[in-house]
């Protein structure tokens, strides 16, 4: 699957679209080398065939290319980051 990388401003996002329509797409704000992971979608045509973890996967490849941190904010990331260690090294650190 195809993940296309848009970026306007402090906004980023990894989305796949069919057909012109958007039907998954994970979205951040970006805050200074922070990337504020804030939504997560995935039509209920593609659910169930891990597309959300997909889209984070690549976007926290795109955080380790870039040195970047990343911060759940959306319940899938939050749940994900919760789940496994695979993003410890990019998890923003709590103090």
């Amino acid at each position: 699957m195809e993940f296309i990388l848009k970026q306007d401003g402090n906004q980023g996002a990894y989305i796949h679209e069919v057909n012109g329509a958007n039907v998954a797409e994970i979205t951040w704000t970006q805050l200074g080398d922070v990337m504020v992971m804030d939504h997560t979608f995935v039509d209920d045509s593609l659910r169930g065939q891990g597309v959300a973890k997909q889209l984070l996967d690549t976007a926290a490849n795109y955080a380790r290319k870039n040195h970047y941190k990343m911060e759940p904010v959306c319940s899938y990331v939050v749940a994900a980051f919760e789940r496994s260690n695979t993003y410890d090294d990019i998890k923003v650190s709590k103090a």
